[in-house]
């Protein structure tokens, strides 16, 4: 087996020092590491993941190692690998195959090598690893004793192979746990889907009309960060619930359609396909940006977009512009994929110090239940839901208030209020 594939071993040091600065901002991250090089709770397992190599994942594949574990990673997206990232972890040992710019060949070629690796427990962000496993089967998937999922599109698509009765293992949906949802999606999302988009262009956001397409945990967050540097948002929402949500937070609701025809900015996180397409294009002014923060590229219809147009050419490493017939521009940023993480850095590492605990606490909670768990997708167990933000709280210098025996016992009364 081909032990790593990265663009450049030669990127390691550069890799290092960014992997260095995500670790100083991971102190709950680094108390896990702590804990597992003591005990080694994760010695003889073989884990493979299929996330962004990012520096934050770097942490995480490092701290999974402290804890006895072999780790094969591969990216979760052709375009957000750090290269740096990959060649210091690959001069580290970690068998990793990443790099920026993959074809879709080399991408899930990527994958096909972590699983050579036979893992026994799956790290996947959008559940390409997962489901391309459950399709090609084979001696792969007979060492699997369970699975993790990032993502809110790849809970939906476990959900799906639960739902027909051919999930093959349990995968802990670590998305839906609190001290992620609450937090890394609509913090670290709505943070840095708007760092991504200013990096690429340098856009004031001022004054500016913005429309974000959703207003689920990641659209919220977005639509409120934008509005706090001064932009007028809209939100486009197909939900009853949080369409009337967005409207009672101040936001303007209106469909696509017509929202398309005054939109400066278009932000779409829905995980939906065909967000905006054809219809929607034909109203847009002139200049109009188009930015994805959604997992997959299928949001904003390329295909339409393309159609439409005479040509286009790359205006930079983030921006295409579209030119169409009447003359008319729009800028399609990061090919309609992921824009915090092809055109910026992704979440911040304090954000991911919560997903990447709950990560590590759940391969630990997989493994040491191998075999026992129900083969169904499944919650965060709570108790480490609380411990990761408990240790996040003292991290920051915080303290919980403790109840009173009285407390404890009013509030666990049907007789209140005597």
């Amino acid at each position: 087996m081909i032990e790593f594939k990265v663009k450049d071993p030669g990127l390691a040091d550069e890799g290092l020092k960014s992997i260095s600065w995500a670790e100083s901002r991971m102190p709950v991250l680094m108390e896990v590491k702590r804990r597992f090089t003591q005990a080694k709770p994760l010695k003889g397992l073989v884990v493979g993941g299929c996330l962004h190599v990012t520096k934050e994942t770097a942490v995480l594949a490092r701290v999974l190692a402290s804890g006895g574990a072999t780790v094969a990673l591969c990216g979760s997206n052709p375009l957000s690998t750090q290269d740096g990232v990959a060649a210091a972890l690959a001069r580290d040992g970690f068998h990793v195959y990443a790099w920026r710019g993959q074809s879709e060949e080399e991408y899930y070629e990527c994958i096909r090598r972590v699983l050579e690796w036979r893992p026994m427990v799956t790290l996947d962000d959008g559940g390409d690893l997962t489901v391309l496993l459950h399709r090609e089967g084979g001696e792969a998937l007979d060492t699997v004793i369970g699975g993790t999922e990032e993502t809110t599109t790849g809970v939906l698509r476990l959900r799906a192979l639960a739902r027909e009765g051919v999930l093959k293992y349990p995968v802990v949906a670590v998305n839906e746990a609190q001290s992620k949802s609450l937090f890394d999606n609509p913090l670290g999302t709505g943070q840095s889907a708007l760092d991504g988009i200013i990096r690429a262009t340098n856009i004031l956001l001022a004054g500016m009309n913005v429309v974000v397409a959703g207003y689920g945990r990641v659209g919220s967050g977005i639509a409120e960060r934008a509005r706090g540097m001064g932009a007028r948002v809209t939100v486009v929402e197909c939900h009853p619930i949080r369409a009337l949500k967005a409207a009672m937070s101040g936001f303007h609701v209106a469909s696509m359609g017509e929202a398309s025809s005054y939109g400066d900015l278009f932000i779409t996180a829905t995980g939906d396909v065909d967000v905006i397409r054809k219809e929607h294009f034909e109203k847009m002014k002139d200049g109009a940006i188009l930015a994805n923060a959604g997992h997959f590229d299928v949001e904003v219809s390329k295909r339409d977009l393309a159609e439409l147009s005479t040509g286009h050419k790359r205006i930079s490493e983030c921006v295409e512009e579209y030119r169409l017939r009447d003359g008319r521009r729009f800028y399609l940023l990061a090919e309609g994929r992921l824009v915090n993480l092809v055109c910026g850095e992704g979440h911040p590492s304090d954000v991911m110090d919560l997903s990447f605990s709950l990560q590590a606490l759940c391969v630990q909670y997989i493994y040491e239940n191998g075999g026992r768990l129900p083969v169904e997708v499944l919650d965060v167990p709570e108790e480490i839901d609380l411990e990761v933000a408990e240790l996040k709280l003292k991290c920051m210098g915080l303290s919980l208030e403790t109840l009173t025996d009285e407390q404890k016992r009013y509030m666990s009364s049907w007789n209140l209020g005597t």
